[in-house]
């Protein structure tokens, strides 16, 4: 691996302190860099719904250190009384955010190190959330690797939201691609959506973007069709929430909309997500569901209304982009070429 990569990998939104979890809190940057401190599985389901945290394996790695948490507070003789007794707090953080696989993945996975454990099991659980952390870190400088590789030597790309490492335990997946491009010289000029109506692309991505000393390039979401008609993109590159069965992709508002411009302007689109953002149970994307959140993030910004009194908004905040419109899906297990429900069979098994 080039020795390169370490220079564009500096920021870690996920620390834990023994007994208590630190996470970067995301609504204050770019312009304050503080810290949030969790003591309980409550706070961290806090943060995970209030957007402190986000991106699906943040959102995941996340959970497991909560699941920790609840551990810490609980007194039982083995592990699956262990399990009885924080069943809340698991059934509280499992509900924190719905569309997200990594979450209910993640929690899956501590419940499932909980019933394995004897006497120890707080030390099991304790083992297991630092190998969700180690592992996503790993698979993202792997997924780095192989997704540059597809990318020729002075292309522009364009992202949207953010999957960096405020998304991830570090590196990120899309921006881990373009970090790794940019490294190998492959990847020229980057250009990053503002992603409304939370902004993840200007004050996230650009900001991370420029911590590495990776100039990026702001456009208004509404600008994306235009961009690429210019030819000024080759690739569009984006994360992922859940990947279904087929290749369906939910994603962060506004991927669909760029998928169909950039089929249409012959522009590359790449998946990049960890397996654990697969989700073979889910057949198709008509079965997901789309979270909703509140109007307000729509009718105010920065605390003040900028619409009139008595207009209505809906908000979503993903939308899917069907395997059709995709050319290629990047994971550590492999790259999926045109991602139809065999080509996904053929990495992921039946689920």
């Amino acid at each position: 691996m080039s020795l390169d990569y370490d220079r564009y990998d500096r920021i870690r939104p996920i620390q834990w302190m023994d007994d208590h979890l630190l996470l970067l809190d995301q609504r204050r940057l770019p312009f304050e860099t503080v810290s949030l401190r969790c003591d309980s599985a409550a706070e961290v389901a806090v943060a995970i719904r209030d957007l402190a945290v986000r991106g699906a394996p943040a959102i995941g790695i996340s959970a497991a250190w909560g699941v920790v948490l609840a551990g810490q507070g609980t007194q039982a003789a083995d592990g699956l009384e262990a399990e009885r007794l924080m069943a809340a707090q698991l059934d509280a953080l499992n509900a924190s955010r719905p569309t997200a696989v990594n979450l209910m993945w993640a929690i899956r996975r501590m419940r499932t190190a909980l019933r394995a454990a004897g006497p120890d099991w707080l030390a099991a659980i304790t083992s297991e959330a630092e190998a969700i952390a180690r592992e996503d870190l790993a698979a993202n400088r792997l997924m780095g690797q192989l997704g540059a590789a597809l990318i020729a030597p002075g292309s522009g790309v364009l992202t949207h939201c953010n999957t960096g490492s405020l998304a991830t335990a570090g590196f990120g997946t899309a921006l881990g691609v373009i970090r790794a491009g940019v490294a190998e010289r492959r990847i020229a000029k980057v250009f990053a959506g503002e992603t409304r109506p939370w902004g993840q692309g200007a004050r996230l991505t650009a900001w991370e973007l420029q911590q590495d000393g990776i100039p990026p390039t702001l456009i208004a979401d509404s600008a994306a069709a235009h961009l690429m008609k210019t030819g000024a993109v080759q690739w569009l590159i984006v994360g992922a929430d859940r990947i279904c069965a087929n290749g369906d992709t939910a994603n962060k508002i506004g991927t669909y909309a760029h998928a169909i411009s950039a089929k249409h302007h012959g522009v590359k689109v790449m998946v990049v997500a960890p397996s654990s953002t697969v989700d073979m149970a889910t057949k198709h994307g008509d079965d997901i569901e789309i979270e909703l959140r509140d109007a307000r993030e729509l009718l105010f910004a920065g605390g003040q209304r900028v619409v009139a009194e008595g207009v209505a908004a809906w908000n979503p905040v993903f939308d899917v982009t069907p395997g059709s419109l995709i050319d290629v899906i990047v994971t550590e297990k492999g790259v999926i070429e045109r991602p139809d429900e065999a080509a996904m069979r053929a990495v992921f098994g039946a689920g």
